[in-house]
C-alpha cells in the first residue's frame, strides 16, 4: 500500500460538478493498494498516518498529530500511485490492485483509520472520475509505502 499524505487548510472532491466530500485543517490522502496488501499493511499506514507528527504546536514546530489537533480526514483511492515507468512512455498499472480487490481494502483502510482518530474519514467515490481540490498547507507532503518501511 502507498499513501501520498498532504497537510491541507481545505480540500475537496467533486464529482459530475457536485461536491461530493470536503474538509477544512487536516490530511488529503492518495491511496494505491497492490495485490499483495494485507490488513497488515492497513495497520501500519493507519498508525503512522494517526500519529505522524506533521501540524504545527504553540512554537510554529512540528509536533501534533491529526488527533491532537483534531484535524479532518479526506481519503481518495488513487491505482495511478502504483504506476511503472521503466519502460516507454506510458505507464504501466499492472501493479495496481483492481477493484474487486482494492474496494473493499480500501473502505476497510478508511474504517480502521476512522477508529484511530476517533473521527469519520470523509471519502471519495471509489472509481468515479474525481476532481480533486486542494489548499496544500506549507507544503507538506509525504509519501509512505508499506512495503518500504523507513524506521
Amino acid at each position: 500500500m502507498r499513501v501520498i499524505v498532504q497537510r491541507v487548510i481545505e480540500s475537496k472532491v467533486v464529482v459530475d460538478e457536485k461536491i461530493v466530500s470536503e474538509i477544512k485543517n487536516g490530511l488529503l490522502l492518495l491511496v494505491g493498494i497492490e495485490y499483495e496488501d494485507t490488513k497488515d499493511d492497513i495497520e501500519y499506514l493507519t498508525n503512522k498516518i494517526s500519529q505522524l507528527r506533521i501540524f504545527d504546536d504553540e512554537n510554529g514546530i512540528m509536533n501534533k498529530s491529526i488527533i491532537e489537533t483534531n484535524g479532518e480526514i479526506l481519503s481518495v483511492s488513487q491505482f495511478t500511485l502504483f504506476a511503472s515507468t521503466k519502460k516507454g512512455n506510458r505507464p504501466s498499472y499492472i501493479r495496481a490492485a483492481k477493484g474487486d480487490f482494492s474496494e473493499p481494502m480500501y473502505h476497510i483502510f478508511c474504517f480502521t483509520l476512522s477508529e484511530k482518530i476517533k473521527k469519520e474519514v470523509k471519502k471519495g467515490i471509489f472509481g468515479a472520475d474525481m476532481k480533486i481540490h486542494l489548499i496544500n498547507d506549507g507544503p507538506v507532503t509525504i509519501i509512505i509505502d508499506s512495503k518500504n518501511k523507513e524506521y
